[in-house]
């Protein structure tokens, strides 16, 4: 096991984990200001490869969502809006943005339609290769956008990714869970399954004068569907104590009488101490421990992503989720990586709580807390669900195993890309020199002085025990000599390991420094008001099987 990953104690049958990644998905771009960032997913997958992740799972590039698919949920004539929309024929369509609620916290960019579909992609992929027996976790970071409505876009979301996965799912298992630790409630998906009993919702958010504005204590469903719709409302602050006082018993006594036979879990990271738009107070560990808790149920289980505005702890947190889905802790120390000065300056894989004020009280939380344990007494158990044929859909083709032949190639020729991307490394299997180290295995070169080092390290300067890189080494190597304008607070004058060359990213993390001092990111305003929306976008996925992600 390489020492960037520790097995975890207690971890029975390992999991078999498909993670889903379109290296598309960072090149999009809301606009200048907007705290929506998709490059936070791709900085993410940098973790997960540089952390050897890929050994521990299969990786897949899901092939987009029709047009077709996402009418599942959403109007024809939304979609086909979608689709034609573009920022240079906009202004054709005000009076279709204003129906549609587009221009605003949820503007129209480049790419806008390819964007949801590569969402969407994912997540229906994912819910399919869950039904088919294919895997036991599927991950898709750039899912989990449930905001958005049947006919209208809302708090940074377009398509319903979690809604039309959900749908996959629904053609296989007699019931499923949502359960979403937004920060903000998950209004869509509540309002799409809000009158059915087969899709229970549990949403842990902070409510009151907050983005948007729904998902109170008393909403619990109409109809067929009443009291299979859950809300908890937080206050501000809830610490990783707090919160999981509450989200374990609620989410185990949600099992026990719900019984469901998939879950969808929503993770998004606006919730973690620190988040642009978020008010909650939970550290990196606090919000993975309810992945941890729902994969304990080992029910099929696809973890979808969400909001998170402050782009390195939205990475360092479901890059750790990724490891725990795969059944290792990742190491503390953060490997060298594209965004490696993102991570400054201590480089850790860890998002800490801060001293702010839980208003979360203990009586609250707990009269809280029966209220909707008591909603749940009145099930009286799962409902009986009568399950007919299982509809044909053009992703049932695309879920035959694209691998069956595999054994006929012949040996001397080059595997494609997918094949090498879906192989899973068996444990104890060393790969990558990852026992370089191990008795007195590294460094066996002799060298006569520090002048014939390998040229590799000729930017290196030795300080204080440690080692600086000089300029040009690293991600910030387009700056000037000594400045620290650009990515990473610390700019050239951090001592780090050596960082891999790369471009600088389109997004960065923090304010821009100027002469006269950081300017702050604007803020986005929700429908004419000061608060501040949740990240979530949904697209949908096309018939089309998995492909493999380039490494």
């Amino acid at each position: 096991m390489s020492q960037n990953m520790i097995p975890l104690d207690g971890e029975g049958q390992k999991k078999r984990v498909c993670y889903f990644f379109d290296s598309d998905i960072g090149g999009f771009h809301y606009g200048p200001g907007h705290p929506m960032k998709p490059t936070r997913i791709r900085m993410c997958h940098s973790l997960v490869m540089n952390y050897g992740l890929y050994k521990k799972m299969e990786i897949f590039r899901a092939k987009p969502a029709t047009k077709r698919e996402m009418t599942q949920f959403h109007s024809d004539e939304y979609v086909e809006f979608l689709s034609r929309i573009t920022p240079s024929n906009m202004n054709s369509y005000i009076k279709e943005q204003h129906k549609y609620n587009v221009g605003d916290d949820c503007p129209v960019f480049d790419g806008l339609f390819d964007y949801c579909s590569i969402s969407a992609g994912g997540s229906m992929e994912g819910a399919a290769r869950l039904s088919r027996d294919k895997c036991d976790i599927a991950v898709n970071w750039a899912g989990g956008l449930h905001h958005a409505k049947k006919s209208e876009a809302s708090g940074f979301c377009y398509v319903n990714d979690i809604v039309l996965g959900i749908l996959e799912l629904l053609r296989y298992h007699t019931r499923v869970l949502y359960i979403d630790i937004d920060v903000h409630h998950g209004d869509g998906v509540e309002e799409a399954f809000y009158t059915t009993d087969r899709v229970m919702t549990v949403s842990f958010h902070k409510y009151g004068e907050y983005f948007p504005g729904t998902g109170e204590l008393r909403d619990i469903g109409i109809g067929k569907g009443k009291y299979y719709s859950l809300n908890f409302p937080l206050r501000d602050g809830i610490s990783d104590e707090n919160y999981k006082s509450v989200f374990e018993p609620v989410i185990r006594e949600v099992m026990e009488t719900y019984d469901p036979s998939a879950i969808v879990l929503q993770c998004g990271t606006d919730s973690l101490s620190g988040d642009k738009l978020g008010c909650l107070n939970l550290s990196m560990r606090g919000h993975a421990n309810c992945v941890k808790f729902v994969k304990s149920f080992n029910k099929p289980l696809l973890l979808l992503g969400g909001g998170g505005y402050t782009m390195r702890n939205v990475s360092r947190a479901w890059a750790y989720e990724t490891g725990l889905a795969a059944g290792v802790e990742l190491a503390p120390e953060i490997p060298v990586n594209e965004y490696y000065e993102y991570f400054g300056p201590d480089y850790e894989l860890d998002v800490r709580a801060s001293n702010t004020e839980d208003m979360n009280t203990p009586e609250y939380l707990e009269r809280v807390k029966n209220i909707v344990l008591e909603n749940l007494r009145h099930l009286g158990g799962p409902p009986g669900i009568h399950m007919t044929d299982i509809p044909k859909m053009p992703i049932d083709d695309d879920m035959d195993d694209p691998d069956q032949d595999e054994d006929l190639i012949p040996p001397d020729t080059r595997r494609h890309r997918r094949l090498l991307d879906s192989r899973i490394q068996a444990d104890g299997e060393l790969s990558d020199s990852d026992d370089e180290g191990e008795g007195g295995r590294r460094d066996h070169a002799q060298h006569r002085d520090r002048d014939s080092e390998p040229r590799s390290r000729s930017s290196e300067v030795d300080i204080a025990g440690g080692r600086r890189f000089g300029i040009g080494v690293g991600i910030l190597s387009s700056g000037a000599a000594g400045s620290t304008h650009g990515a990473g607070p610390s700019g050239h004058t951090t001592m780090v390991r050596p960082v891999l060359s790369g471009h600088l990213p389109m997004e960065v993390d923090t304010p821009t420094t100027t002469e006269s001092g950081p300017t702050p990111i604007e803020p986005v305003a929700t429908n004419g008001t000061t608060d501040h929306y949740s990240g979530d976008k949904s697209p949908k996925m096309d018939d089309a099987t998995a492909t493999s992600v380039e490494s």
